[in-house]
């Protein structure tokens, strides 16, 4: 093996005026909602450790340091090219293109560009190229809309990513704090780059730290603690052959179900604090549940009721058997429509991983099915209930930002019977403020277009269920090849509306609303989108029903349909042309649909109450 070298750098060294390539088979970015997020909370977190409004910026050099990992890199032909690491340095791009779009009219702004991107001869290039993601990553840079249709799983990826690292950013730290959490994350959070001079001593080292034989993860470590302590060696056997087998079960649902079923499991069941958001605030149960969820069970071992060898038997033959298997049932819940669970996948679509826990919370091991699907089913609709009315108003429902909330209504809803977690659910949302009543100009932007996508996904399959026709919602939802998109009733034509919008701008605002949006297949709109209502009206008599309900035909001989709108008394009628006024009682329409299909009275009905 020829010279390797390894230095700790900070990430303005790393970045500041270094080119990096990626190996074509190393060049799919494949991180999802759950890790940016987790890494925004874990950078955030150890930041706001050392943080305290008003000092000197100077001060920053004091706060505490974060190891965020290794690279490993291979030098050839002057280039360097990342063997491992990429999906991290990617990400950590994204988020400083993030903070430079945060500091735009800042008189304090720290520069981030140099880190970003390099210009040369007066071309501007990205430190981490690749040519696919320049179109995107150029968008992001400059602020600018993007389409990420049709692109690749990667360029998608990152668009979406960007967006989720725009929603989980803290607020906390949007404004005064901003330059000082800049200032730290380029000088205090450190890599570690291992360089090899050849491929095959690039890939020697990154096979040599990947071993998974090295290391126990912290499900092992935490097995051998609980076994350690079961005295019978009969006993121990059989626990030991239980925990293999619930494990096995976990991991082949996916990668990160393991770890994440027990964090989910010991915090609905246990943690009792969180940490502040606070200046030298320390971790509480709930965090370390999160980090080192193995350690946490030794040290609280005597609070979670671990005294004797029979405890500990319990706690992997019933606790472990029973809340593992539950959470791989909700696993596959969150991707494919179960009979009465199906808001566990409404809520997984929208990326809500904080679900989880609160599930479990009210959940005993001696509850029978029947109470276990109960409560489910009331827990699964609250949460629904929730992030509707939260979307409808432009608010995040990003897991930094919902956290806390999250923790107290998982606490207070821990072991419930369904009468009393029916109620208390009910009361929890009579004392939100914002309702669908409250917005009544939800629109389309950027930011929202995938959550508002589902939300019309929801709308459009309730009016064809309630009229007896099957669910097509995950068609509606899909992104294949034949996915749907939404449409603008009206193309962005301007000057076709002047005589109700002198302005552009008031037209666009207006265009984008709720009311004037349906959800049609990408085939549709590619031949019929610029086309002007009248003649895009009579196609929509062969699209779903929410849009025929737009056609006058589809009032007549439809009698599934009828029967709904008169038993519901929704102001359906079909439009021959399509104004200002159409479009906002349109929008109306819509809103009283949702309050039907997100009615926290339904709640209290799975109790009969």
């Amino acid at each position: 093996m020829r010279e390797i070298l390894g230095k700790a750098k900070s990430v303005r060294e790393l970045l500041k005026g270094v080119k990096y390539s990626i190996d074509y088979y190393q060049r799919e970015y494949r991180w999802y909602d759950k890790q940016v997020r987790e890494l925004v909370d874990d950078l955030t977190g150890k930041f706001l450790e050392g943080y305290q409004e008003g000092h000197a910026r100077k001060q920053v050099a004091q706060y505490p340091h974060y190891f965020l990992g290794s690279i490993i890199i291979s030098r050839k032909d002057s280039a360097s090219f990342i063997v491992d690491g990429q999906q991290r340095l990617t990400s950590l791009t994204l988020i400083l293109i993030l903070l430079r779009n945060l500091q735009k009219e800042r008189d304090d702004q720290v520069n981030v560009d140099e880190l970003i991107v390099s210009v040369k001869y007066g071309q501007k290039s990205f430190n981490l190229h690749v040519d696919e993601r320049a179109p995107v990553m150029e968008a992001l840079f400059e602020g600018e809309a993007f389409d990420p249709n049709g692109s690749s799983e990667s360029v998608r990826n990152l668009y979406q990513r960007y967006h989720d690292l725009e929603e989980s950013f803290p607020e906390e730290l949007r404004d005064k704090a901003l330059p000082y959490f800049i200032d730290w994350l380029l000088e205090n959070v450190h890599l570690v780059e291992i360089t090899a001079y050849s491929d095959d001593d690039a890939y020697t080292i990154f096979e040599t730290m990947n071993d998974r034989g090295l290391s126990l993860s912290a499900s092992e470590m935490l097995k051998g603690y609980l076994l350690a302590n079961i005295n019978d060696e009969d006993l121990r056997t059989a626990a030991n052959a239980r925990w293999r087998s619930l494990i096995h079960d976990l991991n082949e649902a996916g990668k990160d179900v393991e770890p994440d079923c027990f964090k989910a499991w010991l915090r609905s069941q246990y943690a009792t604090k969180i940490r502040e958001r606070k200046r030298s605030a320390r971790p509480e149960d709930f965090d370390r549940i999160g980090t080192e969820f193995h350690r946490w069970v030794k040290d609280a071992s005597k609070s979670i009721g671990l005294h004797k060898s029979d405890d500990f038997n319990r706690f992997v033959v019933r606790d472990f058997a029973f809340y593992s298997r539950l959470y791989r049932r909700l696993v596959d819940a969150s991707q494919k429509p179960v009979d009465g669970l199906e808001h566990v996948l409404y809520n997984a679509q929208h990326g809500f991983t904080l679900q989880y826990m609160l599930l479990l919370a009210p959940i005993k091991p001696d509850d029978s099915e029947v109470v276990v699907r109960q409560k489910l089913r009331i827990v699964g609709r609250f949460i629904d209930i929730l992030l509707a009315w939260r979307l409808w108003n432009f608010r995040s429902i990003a897991y930094s930002t919902m956290q806390y909330a999250m923790f107290l209504v998982m606490r207070d809803v821990r072991g419930l019977d369904p009468q009393n977690l029916a109620t208390t659910l009910h009361d929890a949302l009579g004392k939100e403020h914002e309702t669908f009543a409250s917005n009544e100009r939800l629109r389309v932007h950027q930011q929202n277009r995938y959550s508002l996508h589902r939300l019309l996904a929801r709308l459009t399959d309730y009016v064809e269920t309630e009229s007896g026709q099957p669910s097509h919602y995950l068609e509606y939802v899909s992104e294949g090849r034949h996915r749907y998109e939404l449409e603008h009733i009206w193309a962005d034509k301007p000057e076709r509306h002047t005589g109700e919008f002198p302005h552009p701008a008031d037209f666009a605002e207006h265009r984008n609303r709720i009311g004037g949006l349906l959800l049609l297949p990408k085939s549709f709109n590619a031949s019929y989108r610029d086309l002007p209502y009248a003649e895009k009206l009579p196609h929509y008599n062969g699209q779903n029903l929410l849009a025929r309900s737009l056609y006058p035909d589809c009032y007549s001989h439809n009698p599934g349909f009828l029967r709904f709108r008169d038993e519901s008394g929704l102001p359906f009628r079909p439009h021959s042309e399509f104004r200002k006024a159409d479009l906002e009682e349109r929008g109306e329409l819509y809103r009283l649909v949702a309050e039907r299909i997100w009615n926290p009275a339904d709640l209290l009905k799975e109790v009969g109450l």
